[in-house]
């Protein structure tokens, strides 16, 4: 799939745009001699001030546009962006876009979405796709990108050491120490968690700096109550089904640290239709805050990360990187910081065995 967006795209039923042809045409006169009026180039000087401002005044009046892409591309500057992302769709791609987008409109750049949905031969064919097509630099959104292109890369979430490429990266270590230790302020031992699927460029890191905080607060991780995220569907299904084969293991858990808040979404609408109130039989966290987070039922406790922020420090990072020279590019990633944001699907642990078999509509399907 792919979007292309300009912030001069012009509204419906605007004036159609006359071409340099018809409007020199129009004034009698060569389109060179029009074209180095309205471009100010090289000769212009001998060109009366009267044609000059007969020229300009017409293609004021008969709404002349110049060609922005090929003047752009004879001067090796084409103000446009390539910007990749997973899938468009709620959640962390189009909240970070939504960063993106806002410092490229106010830079007056052009840019290119283009969506992978997590296959790997779209997601090589899109960066050359986009560098034929003479972007100045890539954004890529949780996608991976592991080998040097000819213009400047920033990854959101990417963990690739690249010298083209320049990474924004969540502190994950400090987001993990939060949820796990309003877990345990909380009284919970039995955690349950569901890890990102394997494609997803966060998975592993985040995973890590889960294992290392745990070990470090005393909270035991039972490799039995660990269930990962499997497939490419959008939205809350890849948490549903991964609650389902959580609860067919008949463990008994207090709390669930779900990957991300769509997962924690599936996840609660799991648990209840298996009769499993949330939060007083099993608390449930996110990861992200999302907009529908504080809408849920219950509102989702979860670690927020600064998503849009992140797209704003991309789009500014590679525009930076654009204008200068590749020695003065950032040589070390760019860390951003999470918030831990405690809402009402969070509560202290429940005592007793949990005593839940999965919804019998649901298990078969998935």
């Amino acid at each position: 799939m792919t979007t292309v967006r300009h912030p001069s795209d012009p509204a419906s039923g605007a004036l159609e745009k006359t071409s340099l042809k018809e409007l020199a045409r129009h004034l009698g006169l060569s389109p060179t001699t029009v074209s180095r009026v309205l471009n100010n180039s090289a000769g212009v000087d001998r060109i009366s001030a009267e044609t000059q401002q007969r020229v300009r005044a017409a293609a004021a009046s008969m709404n002349y546009e110049a060609n922005s892409l090929a003047r752009s591309l004879r001067s090796k500057h084409s103000k446009t962006i390539g910007v990749i992302v997973p899938e468009i769709s709620e959640g962390y791609s189009t909240t970070v876009l939504g960063g993106i987008e806002e410092i490229l409109l106010l830079s007056g750049f052009f840019y290119f979405v283009v969506s992978h949905r997590h296959r790997a031969n779209l997601l090589s064919e899109y960066s050359s796709m986009l560098i034929a097509r003479a972007v100045e630099g890539i954004i890529a959104v949780d996608s991976i990108l592991d080998h040097a292109l000819p213009v400047p890369v920033v990854a959101v979430s990417g963990h690739v050491r690249n010298p083209s490429i320049v990474n924004i990266e969540l502190d994950h270590n400090l987001a993990a120490r939060y949820a796990l230790e309003h877990l345990q302020r909380l009284g919970h031992k039995k955690i349950a968690f569901i890890k990102g699927q394997s494609f997803s460029s966060d998975t592993q890191a985040r995973w890590r700096s889960i294992s290392k905080v745990a070990a470090e607060i005393g909270i035991e991780i039972n490799p039995r109550l660990v269930v990962q995220l499997e497939g490419i569907g959008l939205g809350s299904e890849p948490g549903r089904a991964a609650t389902i084969r959580l609860l067919e293991r008949d463990l008994p858990f207090t709390a669930i640290f779900a990957f991300n808040d769509l997962t924690a979404i599936g996840a609660i609408t799991v648990l209840r239709e298996a009769g499993i109130a949330v939060p007083s039989q099993v608390s449930v966290i996110g990861f992200d805050d999302i907009h529908s987070a504080a809408t849920n039922n219950p509102p989702l406790t979860t670690v927020r990360q600064p998503l849009q922020e992140m797209g704003r420090i991309a789009a500014t990072t590679l525009l930076q990187m654009i204008d200068a020279d590749q020695s003065n590019w950032p040589h070390q990633p760019i860390r951003v910081l999470p918030n831990f944001i405690e809402r009402q699907s969070t509560a202290k642990a429940a005592a007793g065995k949990l005593s839940a078999r999965p919804p019998a509509s649901a298990s078969a399907a998935d």
